[in-house]
C-alpha cells in the first residue's frame, strides 16, 4: 500500500486537515456559483500557481496524478460539440479540472492518519449514540491507499497485454483485473480478521 500524499513537504502539510476541506468545500461552491469562462481559466490558472509554488518535483507529481481526468475531458467537450454548445462544454471542462485538481492538492498536502483523526472527529456524535462508525473510519482510509495500488496493477497488465498481442487490450483485461482486485480484498480480509476484526472488543 502507499499514500497519495507528497514527499515534498510545503507549508501547507502543517495546516489543520479540517481547515482545507472547508477551504476547499467553499473553492469547489465558488466554481459552480461562476459562470464566465475568463473568470473559471483564471480559478485553473491559479490552482496551478498554487501547485507551481512548491516545486517543480511537486508541480509534476500532482499534475500526473490528475492527469486521468483528461480522457473524460475529451469525451465532454465531443460531446458539447456534437450538441453545438462549445461555451457550455469548455465552462464545465474547467470547472472540472480546477475542482479536481484542488481536491488532489488536499490530498497531496494531507496525510492519510490527519484524515483519519478528522473522520474520527466528525462521527463522534453518531458514536455516542450506538452507531457502528468504525466500519466507516476504516473503509474510507482502505480505498485511498487501495485505489492507486489497483490503478498500478492495471497498468502492469496492460504492459503484459502489450507484450504478448499486437491489438488492443480493451475489455480483454476487466475479468484479470477483477480478479486481482478480490484477490486483494480477501488478503485484507483475512488480515483484518486476525487482528480482530473492524471493531475489535475493547478491555472493560
Amino acid at each position: 500500500m502507499i499514500s497519495l500524499t507528497s514527499p515534498v513537504r510545503t507549508r501547507a502539510h502543517g495546516w489543520p486537515a479540517g481547515a482545507k476541506l472547508l477551504a476547499l468545500a467553499c473553492a469547489t461552491t465558488a466554481l459552480f456559483l461562476l459562470q464566465p469562462l475568463w473568470a473559471q481559466a483564471m480559478v485553473l490558472a491559479l490552482t496551478l500557481v498554487l501547485y507551481a509554488l512548491p516545486g517543480r518535483h511537486f508541480l509534476g507529481h500532482g499534475l500526473r496524478q490528475i492527469r486521468v481526468i483528461w480522457p473524460f475531458v475529451a469525451l465532454l467537450l465531443v460531446w458539447h460539440a456534437f450538441a453545438g454548445n462549445w461555451p457550455e462544454g469548455i465552462r464545465t471542462a474547467l470547472r472540472m479540472v480546477a475542482a479536481l485538481a484542488l481536491a488532489n492538492l488536499v490530498t497531496m498536502t494531507t496525510s492519510l492518519g490527519d484524515m483519519t483523526d478528522l473522520l474520527h472527529r466528525l462521527l463522534a456524535p453518531l458514536r455516542r449514540i450506538g452507531l457502528p462508525v468504525g466500519v466507516i473510519e476504516s473503509a474510507i482510509p482502505l480505498v485511498i491507499r487501495f485505489t492507486p495500488v489497483l490503478i498500478g496493477k492495471g497498468r502492469m497488465l496492460l504492459e503484459a497485454w502489450r507484450a504478448r498481442s499486437p491489438r488492443r487490450a480493451n475489455w480483454h483485461i476487466v475479468l484479470p483485473m477483477a480478479l486481482l482486485a478480490l484477490d486483494d480484498a480477501d488478503h485484507l480480509a483475512e488480515a483484518l480478521r486476525a487482528r480482530g476484526g473492524l471493531n475489535p472488543p475493547t478491555e472493560e
